[in-house]
């Protein structure tokens, strides 16, 4: 649409001023009133958003840790991400508008997605709560900021659009599969994890979370390639979190097995082991057992306890899904009705 007005731009001068007398006038005409360019109007956007949210984006120390947040409240409510937070309970917040640190306590986490919140003990004068916008309305192509605190500089921002939505991503081996997570081109370092991933409008759409590691780099980070909290789930547990003091309806969904990944002929990993499966549960219910080798859930395929719990992710508590399994080298499948984590 920008694109648009700014073509337009010249033509309308010329209909409402009429038609030059001589080229020599019309040159004169554009080298004093030149219009406006999508360039111009992209950055004012820009600088508009920083100004109205970089406010509301604080540094978060926890111990040896550091990280990034985004005022929730006016109550001094602070969203940030779980690993940020880590098993401290207290904090010391530095806001973007200066001043001392602020001290801080821990409200709750949720490892599961990564997120939690924090509370200031002692408020400031000017607290500026972040506006966080709607997740259906997230399109891949928008332009989007990502602030926070990268490598401990503080209010830094990067742009980049929104690459994909509803991805499901692991965190590692161990560590918790996030669904329905936003895919952003922005720069996501070390630092920026619980800052604010902002559309033009300067709402907040996102939580950073995590950059994609290639194994093919040894394990270091893909650039381009970051993942964010969207903003509906970070409000939903949020709210839970301060009213409840943890998190009572999650959105997850969970077969109620322990696994193992096993590896095949090649050693290669080729599925999920059950070790134990949860008395009257999902997989119970759905005839697994252990030993069973979990090798699909739905559309998805499963070769280990990353990509299980991944298809899960993608998943939501009550539906009805297909989970494909072997037993004694032979192929079974099974209807299975997720529970909720």
């Amino acid at each position: 649409m920008l694109a648009a007005c700014a073509l337009c731009a010249l033509p309308l001068a010329g209909c409402t001023g009429g038609a030059p007398s001589s080229p020599g006038a019309a040159e004169a005409s554009a080298a004093t009133a030149p219009a406006p360019t999508v360039t111009t109007e992209l950055q004012e956007a820009y600088q508009r958003v920083v100004t109205d949210v970089l406010p509301s984006v604080v540094q978060i120390t926890a111990g040896d840790r550091l990280g990034s947040g985004v005022v929730y409240d006016e109550e001094g409510h602070i969203v940030t991400n779980a690993h940020v937070v880590g098993d401290a309970k207290r904090f010391e917040v530095a806001m973007a508008t200066g001043g001392d640190a602020l001290p801080a306590r821990l409200v709750a986490s949720y490892p599961e997605q990564d997120l939690a919140v924090i509370r200031l003990t002692d408020l400031p004068d000017r607290l500026r709560p972040a506006v966080f916008g709607d997740s259906a309305e997230v399109e891949v192509g928008q332009i989007v900021m990502a602030m926070g605190n990268p490598l401990g500089l503080s209010s830094s921002v990067t742009q980049g659009i929104v690459s994909a939505v509803g991805r499901s991503v692991s965190e590692g081996e161990g560590r918790a599969a996030l669904g329905n997570m936003v895919q952003t081109s922005a720069d996501i370092n070390p630092g920026n994890s619980g800052g604010a991933l902002v559309n033009l409008s300067g709402q907040v759409i996102g939580i950073p979370t995590l950059a994609a590691r290639d194994p093919e780099l040894g394990g270091g980070q893909a650039p381009g390639i970051g993942f964010a909290i969207p903003a509906s789930t970070v409000t939903s547990l949020a709210e839970q979190m301060i009213e409840h003091g943890r998190v009572i309806d999650s959105g997850r969904a969970e077969l109620g097995v322990t696994v193992r990944t096993v590896l095949g002929d090649g050693f290669e990993p080729a599925g999920a082991a059950v070790v134990e499966v949860t008395e009257d549960g999902p997989a119970e219910r759905a005839g697994l057992r252990p030993g069973d080798v979990i090798t699909a859930l739905g559309q998805e395929p499963v070769t280990d306890v990353v990509s299980l719990s991944e298809a899960l992710a993608s998943l939501r508590p009550g539906r009805e899904t297909e989970i494909r399994y072997e037993r004694d080298g032979t192929e079974h499948t099974s209807r299975v009705t997720l529970g909720e984590a």
